[in-house]
């Protein structure tokens, strides 16, 4: 599709900060279900795999749900960020930045791909009853079985980092290929943990193309496709229970007078798709679901925007697709996930890195929650509702009269496993970034 010459597309060429309304979502029937089976498995097997998580990684041991992150009230966050107090006030964080072990969003899909594919190998040789509870998978006999496998994935980082910690853990042989958006440190923590790492000079989807070719030569390795993986998305998308149930713990409704927003950073899709998908799910129309994406790499929104069933990538419009962001550092979205968004993602908006920064800097001054840039481009979604543009979309999904009574959830998707010497280089970045300036959009 020849969308540079598309003038609906004049602003994201000129990597201007964007917001974007998906009419398809506007106009969307009430929605099927057709991976609501795999979600409750996604959902059951996790249930079944906390005894196993406290064997593998003994400093778990005790917490309820190794897997669940807490959803902390984000008031002095939203004062930093410049929002009226009666907005600031209904701000909450789903703090996935805190996940143990892989310290992002990924610790869900990630940990979920790799326990299914170790539980279908113990289930083929006899190790396990269907249903059974997981523990039985940290057993030297089941590490022996697993050490005749490789678990192979591409990454810009957190998901390679998720995936390396549990298949070396379980005993697999774990093999994570990099892209050069990759951190370093997190390149140097896959290997202190026993993960083997294999750099490239290219983007994120040739680090995936490249893992995926060296797994398919080998007929003992799987490859974790983040691109096209359902046991990943329903892995993530198990995340939207836990979250209205910590919602009705803290009384707050969700329902047609007391809707509920949800702004999600978006690198491929998986992770914030499962997250909008589970939602839907649950709470049908009465969640609106938001993506944040770097200017220089917005590819749900330009796959979204294009309104064709064939692949779009930002380079088609010129971008560069380089970002601080790194985890968002992604040409080409999931075509597993974009038509799954096509009648679910309500809006997705665009940040600049110095808008990263500035959003970043904002937590630093605040609650100091210790979130990576990436996952701090979610904090502008509520600012951007009080723009023109935000105001017309909440005017035509009729929701301006309802906003005093809507609840914001910040989706954190990583950060507090950044070592202390790259977060005071971010620091010093954060201190040299203009104000976050709305008049942009």
């Amino acid at each position: 599709m020849a969308i540079a010459s598309d003038p609906r597309f004049d602003r994201l060429k000129q990597a201007c900060p964007s917001f974007w309304v998906n009419p398809a979502a506007l106009s969307a029937p009430l929605l099927d279900d057709p991976l609501g089976h795999a979600v409750d498995e996604a959902e059951d097997r996790l249930r079944r795999s906390t005894r196993l998580l406290w064997a593998l990684f003994p400093s778990l041991e005790g917490a309820e749900e190794p897997t669940k992150s807490p959803l902390v009230a984000a008031e002095p966050l939203g004062l930093a960020l410049g929002a009226p107090a009666a907005l600031a006030r209904r701000l909450w964080i789903k703090a996935d930045h805190q996940l143990p072990i892989a310290g992002s969003i990924k610790a869900r899909g990630g940990f979920h791909e790799v326990i299914a594919v170790a539980e279908k190998i113990a289930l083929g040789e006899g190790l396990i009853a269907p249903g059974s509870d997981l523990v039985a998978l940290a057993t030297v006999e089941a590490k022996t079985l697993f050490s005749k496998y490789s678990i192979v994935v591409g990454s810009t980082g957190n998901l390679g980092m998720s995936i390396g910690l549990i298949a070396s853990a379980l005993g697999f042989r774990a093999i994570v290929h990099m892209s050069s958006d990759a951190k370093a440190w997190k390149k140097e923590r896959l290997r202190r943990h026993g993960a083997e790492v294999v750099e490239h000079s290219g983007d994120y989807a040739q680090a995936v193309l490249n893992g995926r070719q060296a797994a398919q030569v080998d007929p003992f390795s799987h490859f974790v496709d983040d691109e096209q993986s359902l046991d990943l998305f329903t892995g993530y998308a198990a995340a939207a229970r836990e979250l209205v149930g910590q919602l009705r713990q803290n009384d707050i409704a969700v329902d047609a007078d007391h809707p509920l927003f949800a702004y999600i950073p978006c690198g491929v899709g998986g992770a914030p798709g499962g997250v909008a998908y589970g939602l839907k799910r649950l709470l049908g129309p009465h969640v609106h679901c938001l993506f944040a994406e770097p200017v220089q790499s917005p590819c749900m929104l330009v796959q979204l925007a294009s309104g064709s069933d064939s692949p779009v990538s930002v380079y088609d419009l010129g971008l560069t697709n380089r970002t601080e962001a790194d985890g968002l550092a992604v040409g080409q979205a999931s075509m597993l996930v974009a038509p799954l968004m096509r009648h679910r993602l309500d809006a997705l908006f665009t940040v600049s890195d110095d808008q990263l920064y500035a959003l970043f800097a904002a937590d630093e001054r605040s609650q100091r929650l210790g979130v990576e840039p990436s996952a701090a481009a979610c904090f502008a979604g509520p600012l951007l509702l009080e723009t023109p543009a935000g105001q017309r979309y909440l005017e035509q999904a009729g929701l301006t009269l309802k906003m005093a009574r809507a609840t914001h959830v910040l989706w954190t998707t990583g950060g507090s496993l950044v070592p202390e010497e790259e977060r005071q280089r971010m620091r010093a970045r954060a201190t040299a970034a203009p104000d976050f300036d709305l008049a942009a959009y």
